[in-house]
């Protein structure tokens, strides 16, 4: 597990995850991230509505994780609105944005800070370039989310494979 940093260490990064009633993989979540992030970090957890699960297993652990934080949503519900709580309260250099329930971003990490470092100002996860791949779904949901991302493509000019991911690194 990574030591603390020092009270006076910049955070670098904050790791900004939406949460509806995702006690069950928090636990799991928050062990990973701890093992795995070496860069002076602090970890938003953004609810909703005040009877969320999340609340009391965030709760208990963070004597062991107190770099964890809780925030209230109270912006309107969704995701949309959790992510902009969540982005005015971060202090890191960097924001990382992805959900509880999904370790695949936290293999992700080191190479999305290091092309953030090197001058990027956003790195979105992608499950449809090479070495991306989709895992579970519909059939409908893949052909569906594949439509989406090619009309983005060709509304927008950009080159994003994949914009529908909700794994995504901003400065």
């Amino acid at each position: 597990m990574t030591a603390s940093p020092p009270p006076t260490a910049p955070i670098k990064l904050t790791i900004l995850m939406p949460v509806r009633d995702e006690g069950p993989n928090l636990g799991v979540m928050l062990k990973i991230l701890e093992a795995v992030v070496e860069v002076p970090h602090e970890i938003l957890i953004v609810y909703d509505e005040p009877h969320d699960t999340s609340i009391p297993v965030v709760q208990a652990l963070q004597p062991r994780y107190p770099r964890v934080r809780l925030l209230h949503n109270r912006d309107g519900r969704g995701v949309a609105n959790a992510l902009r709580t969540g982005i005015r309260r971060a202090a890191g250099e960097y924001v990382l944005i992805f959900a509880v329930d999904d370790t695949g971003p936290v293999l992700a990490i080191d190479e999305m800070l290091r092309l953030m470092n090197s001058g990027c100002d956003l790195v979105s996860c992608t499950r449809y370039a090479r070495g991306g791949r989709r895992l579970g779904g519909s059939w409908i949901g893949r052909l569906l989310s594949r439509i989406a991302n090619t009309m983005f493509r060709c509304a927008t000019g950009m080159k994003l494979t994949d914009a529908t991911t909700g794994i995504k690194m901003v400065r």
